[in-house]
C-alpha cells in the first residue's frame, strides 16, 4: 500500500473499460450483419482516459478503480504501469468482469456503443477509505459518473473536506443529479447535452451555454466549464458576471468514441442511453496539467486554449487512451 508521505498531483476516482472496437463502412441496422475492415482492443473508460492523459502530459498521477480478476483486468493494470500511473489503488475482484465497451465506428467517425460496467460498479466506501491517504495529499481529485454515483460523491466529499481541489465530470449525465455534487465541485465540467439534461435549458451555442452555466453555478459549484464540440467551450466562475469563450481548432473526426458527437441530436440520444462518451476528458486532463495542479482553478480562468489543442489531437485519432497526446 502507498507510503504515508507519498503525494500525487492528480488522483482520479473512476472507471476502466476495455474497448472492443470494430471499424466498418457504416453502422449495421437492427438484426443486420455486415463486414468490417479493422478490429482492435483498446483501453477506455472516462476515469482511466482522464488519468492516463494527465500522466502522459507530465504530472504524478494515481488511479482509484476496480477491474476484474481476468485477462482484461491484468492488461489494464499493466497499461497503467506502462503510462506511469500509480496502481496501488487499482483493485481486482472475482465478483465481476472488467468493464467492457463494444464499439462500432463507421467511416464518418460516428459510433454505436454498448457498455457493461462490470467491476466498476463494485468500487465503494471500503476502497475509498484505503485510498484516503492519497486523496488527502492530492492537489486535485477528479470524478465522473461511470462508477456508482454514491462512490463518486463520497470521493469528492473526502477531497473537499481535506481542502483538495475537485473536478467533477457529470457523465453519463443523470437528470436528477444530487445537489451535493455541485457543492463539492470546484470545477464542474460537462458537455452541452449534459448541461441540457441537468438544467432543462436548450444549449445550442455560446450564449445558451452561458445561461446554463449560470444555472449550474447557482447550485453551489465554484466554476463551470461547458464543452461545445466544434464551438469550443465556455467557462464561468462564481465571482464573474460574464463567461469566457474559448474557440476550438477545426479537425477532421476519425473516431468520436472518446470525443465529440457528430450532432447535438445524436449526443442527446446517446446520453439517454448512458453511452460511453469522453468529449470533456481531454479538456479536464489538460487544464490540470497546464496549471500544474496548483489550485488556480478557482482563482482565475483555467487555460483552456491548451486544453482545446489536446482535444483537437484526440478527435483526430483512433479511440480510447491510445490516442492521448504525449
Amino acid at each position: 500500500m502507498i507510503m504515508s508521505d507519498s503525494y500525487f498531483d492528480v488522483v482520479v476516482v473512476g472507471s476502466c473499460m476495455t474497448d472492443l472496437v470494430s471499424q466498418a463502412p457504416r453502422l449495421p441496422k437492427a438484426g443486420e450483419t455486415i463486414h468490417g475492415h479493422k478490429f482492435f482492443i483498446g483501453f477506455g473508460g472516462k476515469g482511466a482516459n482522464q488519468c492516463i492523459q494527465a500522466a502522459r502530459l507530465g504530472v504524478k498521477t494515481a488511479m482509484i478503480c476496480k477491474v476484474g480478476k481476468d485477462f482484461f483486468g491484468d492488461n489494464y493494470i499493466q497499461n497503467f504501469k506502462d503510462n506511469d500511473v500509480h496502481t496501488d489503488f487499482v483493485w481486482q475482484t472475482s465478483d465481476a468482469a472488467t468493464g467492457a465497451a463494444s464499439i462500432t465506428v463507421n467511416d464518418a467517425g460516428e459510433n454505436a456503443i454498448v457498455i457493461v460496467a462490470g467491476a466498476n460498479m463494485l468500487l465503494g466506501e471500503m476502497e475509498l477509505q484505503q485510498a484516503l491517504p492519497a486523496i488527502r495529499k492530492a492537489k486535485v481529485l477528479v470524478c465522473q459518473l461511470e462508477i456508482s454515483a454514491q462512490t463518486s460523491l463520497q470521493a469528492l466529499q473526502m477531497a473537499h473536506d481535506n481542502k483538495v481541489k475537485t473536478i467533477f465530470n457529470p457523465a453519463p449525465a443523470v437528470p436528477e443529479l444530487d445537489y451535493s455534487f455541485y457543492r463539492v465541485s470546484d470545477v464542474f465540467c460537462c458537455n452541452e447535452s449534459e448541461a441540457e439534461l441537468l438544467t432543462g435549458y436548450s444549449v445550442n451555442n455560446v450564449e445558451d451555454a452561458h445561461h446554463a452555466a449560470q444555472e449550474l453555478l447557482k447550485r453551489g459549484c465554484t466554476a463551470v466549464i461547458i464543452t461545445l464540440g466544434p464551438q469550443g467551450c465556455v467557462v464561468l466562475k462564481a465571482q464573474d458576471k460574464t463567461s469566457t469563450h474559448v474557440p476550438s481548432t477545426a479537425v477532421k473526426a476519425v473516431d468520436t468514441t472518446c470525443s465529440v458527437s457528430p450532432s447535438r441530436e445524436e449526443a442527446e440520444e446517446r446520453q439517454r442511453r448512458s453511452r460511453h462518451d469522453g468529449r470533456g476528458q481531454p479538456t479536464i486532463a489538460s487544464q490540470l496539467v497546464r496549471r500544474k495542479c496548483l489550485c488556480h482553478l478557482t482563482d482565475r480562468s483555467p487555460d483552456l486554449t491548451f486544453a482545446k489543442v489536446c482535444r483537437g489531437h484526440w478527435w483526430g485519432a483512433e479511440g480510447g487512451s491510445a490516442c492521448h497526446p504525449r
